[in-house]
């Protein structure tokens, strides 16, 4: 669940400004988090094809409700994402892909008119500054605690104990909760379009508080 120290994304590679991008109606990506995945889809074993060999880099975006009806056509998706590089990419002998993103920047789709079966879109990147990666004293204790608790209750109690013996740096804490807590999708993109660091770990302290209570009440009924 937990990823490596984070870096912004010019440090880290080189992202273009047109990127092919994934659609999925439950998954969202964060910056400094790893994502695995397993393309069977033939329109996106070509888009691992073509982007291992052009550029490494791909987005997540996830779909909006209603999207069932028009999945293998162009069904509208929430327009902020985020783009990760392949680090790892695995092609198995039926022609399918197991492959590891790891989350570099939050970005904006503008999606483009193209000839591949893939969809792709123009990106403004959304990166985050030094000082919005770091969180007051007192908010990553509250949000720590609740977490801790949340596991607790859920019974993950070495995830808690990772949580709090780890030495995390303040974003890599914030997304990786985001991205590992089994919070329902729109959850998780409420938490990606938080405008930094502070506000996304206070959308996630409220979340988890009101799913302990939830918990607690269902204990004790």
């Amino acid at each position: 669940m937990f990823s490596d120290a984070h870096s912004t994304p010019s440090e880290a590679f080189s992202i273009p400004d047109v990127i092919p991008f994934f659609p999925l109606p439950n998954v969202v990506f964060f910056p400094h988090t790893y994502l695995p995945l397993h393309i069977f889809e033939p329109r996106y074993r070509e888009m691992i094809e073509d982007t291992v060999e052009k550029g490494d880099c791909i987005g997540m975006a996830l779909l909006k409700d209603g999207w069932e009806n028009q999945y293998y056509q162009a069904p509208p998706i929430h327009d902020l994402g985020c783009v990760g590089r392949i680090v790892s990419a695995k092609k198995l002998s039926d022609g399918r892909y197991n492959i590891v993103l790891k989350g570099l920047c939050r970005v904006r789709y503008d999606e483009q008119s193209v000839v591949t079966p893939y969809r792709q879109a123009k990106i403004q990147l959304i990166p985050d500054t030094e000082e919005s990666l770091t969180l007051e004293s007192v908010i990553r204790t509250k949000l720590v605690e609740m977490a801790v608790s949340y596991l607790d209750l859920k019974k993950a109690k070495d995830l808690s104990e990772l949580l709090t013996s780890e030495n995390l740096d303040d974003g890599v804490l914030v997304n990786s909760l985001s991205a590992g807590l089994d919070l329902t999708p729109l959850e998780k993109q409420f938490l990606l379009e938080a405008e930094h660091l502070v506000q996304r770990a206070r959308r996630l302290t409220d979340l988890l508080k009101f799913k302990l209570a939830d918990l607690q009440s269902s204990a004790q009924g």
